[in-house]
């Protein structure tokens, strides 16, 4: 029986515009496309947001895979405050949940710099029963440790929580442990996934 709803934050519960981002700092496709591979794209980003870097160390890492760009990964960088923005849906969906009986917990990776700076995108936080981020974990999804260090720290079963994710490797890693799994989509794709899984009552609630 479900009696846990585990969410992911960037693309399920906050949109992680990081184009847009981009764009509003002034830089063309071009440019971003070279900022994104010596900087999301890199090992850097995962370490970072494994709390494992301090932010310097993270853009001298960025700079080393790409040194005459240096200037412009500081300043794509040095503030992401909007990088990360809250869905409409996301304070409305955990309420309903609650409402109906259930626990709602989240489990993302998060570096603290946008805990910090885009707290705004995790304005649902109170609503919950908790969670984990990867920079407090010292791991990233989709490694099994940080899902088993999740049921740890809250003393649940995996095979009473659904794990929601936009990415199919988290949910697959999910899964391997006990987890449901839901692979996000979008919205409505949600509510007829949480329907699947026997939780009717609140599909009705939610649309």
């Amino acid at each position: 029986m479900i009696r846990n709803i585990v969410f992911d934050i960037g693309g399920v519960l906050a949109d992680f515009r990081l184009m847009e981002f981009l764009t509003e700092k002034g830089f063309d496709v071009p440019m971003i496309k070279r900022i994104l591979k010596a900087s999301v794209m890199s090992p850097y980003w995962g370490s970072f947001e494994r709390g494992e870097l301090t932010e310097e160390e993270t853009l001298r890492g960025f700079a080393s895979l790409d040194p005459e760009n240096e200037g412009n990964l500081r300043a794509a960088f040095s503030n992401i405050e909007g990088m990360l923005t809250m869905r409409e849906y996301a304070i409305p969906l955990v309420k309903a949940m609650k409402e109906a009986g259930l626990h709602v917990y989240y489990l993302s990776n998060y570096s603290k710099k946008a805990y910090d700076e885009c707290a705004g995108s995790l304005e649902f936080m109170p609503y919950m029963d908790g969670g984990l981020v990867s920079f407090l974990a010292g791991r990233t999804k989709p490694d099994p440790e940080m899902y088993r260090m999740f049921l740890l720290k809250y003393g649940l079963r995996a095979d009473e929580c659904v794990f929601i994710d936009d990415t199919e490797e988290n949910v697959e890693a999910a899964k391997a442990l006990g987890f449901s799994g839901i692979v996000f989509h979008d919205y409505e794709d949600l509510l007829r996934a949480l329907s699947d899984l026997g939780l009717t009552e609140l599909n009705k609630t939610l649309r």
